[in-house]
């Protein structure tokens, strides 16, 4: 159990909240703009965001090393051994199953935010219209007639959770003529050889949210069969410190209200595109919604 901390300047006597986040552009934003809102609150609170991946942040906040941290519904099913639960499958759904299961460890999920960042593939505006891609099923015709190259991790390509279960659910097999493999899980890269169609690369894999979406303008193709769990983000809390900043809840879920899917990739792409520094961009967000001056 972590040392009992206080932030300076705070209001006297009052437990400092620990806000985490994941490492990566996203989480370092989302864990930003918990982080600016419990400030709003008058609430004092230590900065541990980008502490690291999922397993980490996941174990600190149950160890009771951090109180708060966004976390996405999609992972409850891996974090309780349901991956295979058709609750994960549906927004509504997951969240609740993801609340109820944690409630046993004395945690409290928050309303998530609308986005859902999967894994998807994104195709070129112009591919997409003269192949006529809207849908998996449509990229799935197109794939069976030769003509994709997609560009995607090894990990995509491998993760039975990933093109696999695409390839199997729309009917389709990329023969490894039709695949080029990148080092890294860097979707940036990915989006950029579709984009400018690098050795050919036609299509792409991407995480639904992703900022280089947004300054590419791919065309991600919907997923009618939900082969892909939903994964909203939302902030995830120890009860204890939730009883004892009830107002936490309200000003959380206003914060993550406006979070569409299109509203995050322009704000990741300003971190993940434009190297801007995810506190600032957090600031900004929140004061255009007028949750901080």
């Amino acid at each position: 159990m972590a040392a009992l901390l206080f932030v300076v300047g705070g209001v006297h006597g009052q437990e400092a909240v620990r806000v985490g986040s994941k490492a990566d552009n996203e989480g370092a934003f989302l864990g930003q703009v918990v982080l600016q809102v419990l400030k709003a609150q008058g609430i004092p609170v230590v900065d541990r965001t980008q502490l690291g991946p999922t397993s980490i942040v996941r174990r600190a906040l149950l160890g009771g090393d951090l109180d708060v941290y966004p976390e996405y519904t999609g992972n409850a099913a891996f974090f309780f051994h349901r991956e295979s639960d058709p609750a994960f499958r549906d927004a509504a759904k997951a969240y609740a199953l993801a609340a109820r299961l944690d409630q046993a460890n004395h945690v409290t999920w928050l309303t998530p935010a609308p986005a859902d960042n999967h894994w998807a593939i994104g195709v070129r505006k112009d591919v997409a219209a003269a192949q006529r891609l809207r849908t998996l099923d449509d990229f799935a015709r197109w794939a069976r007639a030769g003509g994709v190259l997609l560009a995607g991790s090894a990990e995509f390509v491998e993760s039975d959770a990933a093109l696999p279960a695409f390839q199997k659910a729309y009917g389709f097999a990329l023969t490894g003529e039709q695949l080029l493999v990148v080092a890294g899980g860097d979707t940036s890269a990915t989006i950029k050889a579709a984009a400018e169609g690098t050795s050919g690369v036609n299509a792409s894999m991407v995480y639904s949210t992703d900022g280089a979406i947004a300054v590419t303008g791919l065309v991600v193709l919907e997923d009618p069969k939900r082969v892909e769990m939903v994964y909203q983000p939302a902030p995830v809390v120890r009860d204890a410190v939730l009883k004892r900043y009830p107002a936490m809840r309200g000003a959380l879920q206003a914060a993550f209200a406006p979070l569409t899917v299109e509203r995050l990739r322009q704000l990741n792409a300003r971190t993940q595109i434009n190297g801007e520094d995810a506190s600032e961009v957090a600031a900004d967000y929140l004061r255009q919604q007028g949750l901080t001056q």
